[in-house]
């Protein structure tokens, strides 16, 4: 499978990895944040199976499928470790890198994250079954693929895999969370569809939450962005890339 990607900005130091949501293309999760990004170094935003530009194969969508493809795509550009930012689904991507793909990871951005169902909005993907093809006509997420998708037809199929992928959604325990390598950055709305709660237990998992003046700064951060819902949250360009470009910056610790 051909991954489609677009690279954008200069090749000093890592590249960045943007990595989108579901039923979303590079357009509708970073095209606001994108051109910020690029200012200070290499992005590379990729397309992953049946979304955008890249076509559908015959194999189910699973996260650890996507992030076997973006491991693939880093090897075939000769990048041998990148920071990555993944929103909602892309999140998940980026986070199954982390854990199973230490060796390719610097620092991660993680906008949306849940590291289990229960940190999702109890009954979120109630009646999730029931969503139909047609329902998102018109939306932004269909008016890009309709754009960018080499087989318009296909969106039917996509929606469709995409509710077998929300049915068995990925999860870590605990104990992976906090054997994470990468330092994190957590990212969330104030009115997300991940629980406020779940955040914070995830930041307290990679250590933070701590009296910072006392024991010095976590290698983790959290931002929680006010009057934001989950499918805005990539329209605070302004409010998200000074931060995420600050803790990029950040050195790596040795590992």
């Amino acid at each position: 499978m051909e991954i489609y990607h677009e690279t954008h900005g200069s090749d000093g130091g890592r590249p960045l990895v943007l990595i989108h949501g579901a039923l979303s293309g590079i357009g509708t999760s970073f095209g606001t944040i994108l051109p910020f990004l690029a200012k200070s170094r290499r992005v590379i935003a990729v397309e992953l199976q049946a979304h955008g530009h890249t076509p559908d194969v015959d194999r189910p969508l699973t996260v650890e499928h996507f992030a076997a493809d973006v491991v693939e795509l880093l090897d075939r550009l000769g990048v041998e470790r990148a920071d990555v930012f993944g929103w909602s689904m892309g999140s998940a991507v980026a986070l199954r890198l982390g854990t199973d793909h230490a060796e390719r990871v610097g620092r991660l951005v993680l906008a949306s994250v849940s590291f289990d169902e229960d940190g999702l909005h109890p009954g979120l993907l109630d009646g999730i079954q029931d969503l139909q093809p047609e329902h998102l006509h018109g939306s932004e997420f269909h008016e890009e693929y309709l754009r960018t998708a080499p087989d318009p037809a296909g969106w039917a199929t996509l929606v469709t895999k995409m509710k077998v992928l929300d049915a068995k959604l990925p999860r870590w325990t605990p104990e992976q969370i906090r054997a994470l390598a990468a330092p994190a950055m957590i990212v969330l709305a104030d009115s997300d569809i991940v629980q406020p709660e779940h955040a914070v237990r995830m930041f307290r998992l990679l250590g933070g939450g701590v009296p910072g003046d006392l024991t010095g700064l976590p290698a983790c951060r959290l931002a929680i962005l006010p009057g934001t819902t989950h499918t805005t949250i990539p329209q605070r360009a302004d409010w998200l890339a000074p931060m995420i470009d600050e803790f990029l910056a950040e050195p790596v610790p040795a590992r």
